[in-house]
């Protein structure tokens, strides 16, 4: 089956004001409508979606490499509010006048900040990420997420250190293969995908595992923004057969309850792997926006 994965069509790094540089990769015609992409954990920019859709739709798809990911420099201590500062100068400096965004799994929480930060006019959240963190979720997490949780809240540094001394490309797909429902394992070990999906693993730590172990700390961090103020319009797309246990615990509906401008779909057949299998519904659901 084709899930849309194709090879990207452009490959740089972008300086910043500050000297760093964030690597990216873009599918779709140069002069399309701009749509970032926060890409999962332990992924990197060379994993796309909606190969078979961008260029028929207009639409530039861009993902960013978060840093210390890929070949972004790194960021010591980054956070989810410095991530808006670094894409709200990327922005600037390549010309894409105001981009939509779309984050997938725990790249959600970045795709947030940008709406937060009004660096976009438009967010897809896919398979997201919640705030773990948060009261509303205090019984609902597995006891392993609720311990990285914990973790995080005791002191940052020793589970930033922590989650490093467990990151490896190798130790998340072991961990992806066998957590996931069959519906995700058939996107996952596709032919086509898995390849693509491997390399961009390899990738994001080519670096190390500081950048995925500084990812997760702010994934199981309180958020430094209110969703209650987020003005732009937000779609939480969610399939009742996602297992992961670090995506929303609800799929999305506190959430939606949350953020004043959200709508969420949600697919009774669809699991974690929503970006791949209804790529085309989100794409056009965000262009609806922003034209």
């Amino acid at each position: 089956m084709d899930y849309g994965v194709r090879e990207p069509v452009r490959l740089g790094r972008t300086q910043l004001l500050n000297g760093r540089f964030l690597g990216w990769a873009e599918w779709g015609p140069a002069d399309g409508i701009p749509v970032l992409v926060c890409p999962g954990a332990a992924t990197s920019r060379w994993l796309g979606f909606g190969g078979g859709i961008v260029d028929s739709a207009g639409i530039r798809l861009i993902s960013v490499d978060r840093p210390g990911l890929g070949a972004s420099d790194p960021a010591p201590g980054r956070t989810l509010s410095s991530w808006a500062t670094d894409i709200r100068h990327f922005v600037q400096e390549r010309a894409l006048r105001t981009p939509s965004a779309v984050g997938f799994s725990q790249g959600a929480p970045f795709a947030l900040a940008l709406a937060a930060g009004r660096v976009v006019n438009a967010v897809a959240v896919v398979s997201g990420s919640d705030e773990l963190a948060h009261p509303r979720f205090a019984h609902s997490l597995t006891p392993q997420v609720r311990g990285m949780v914990d973790a995080v809240a005791a002191g940052a540094d020793a589970a930033e250190a922590s989650f490093a001394d467990f990151g490896s490309a190798d130790a998340l797909w072991d961990l992806i293969v066998t957590t996931s429902p069959e519906a995700d394992l058939a996107v996952y070990t596709d032919p086509v995908f898995e390849p693509s999906f491997r390399r961009a693993m390899d990738e994001a730590f080519s670096q190390g595992p500081a950048g995925y172990a500084r990812d997760t700390v702010l994934a199981m961090d309180r958020w430094p923004f209110d969703p209650a103020d987020i003005a732009v319009p937000v779609d939480l797309w969610y399939g009742q057969q996602d297992t992961s246990p670090v995506h929303s615990p609800d799929l999305g509906e506190s959430l939606a309850r949350m953020i004043p401008t959200a709508t969420r779909h949600l697919f009774p057949d669809a699991a974690g792997s929503l970006l791949w299998t209804y790529s085309e519904a989100v794409l056009r659901t965000l262009l609806g926006h922003v034209r």
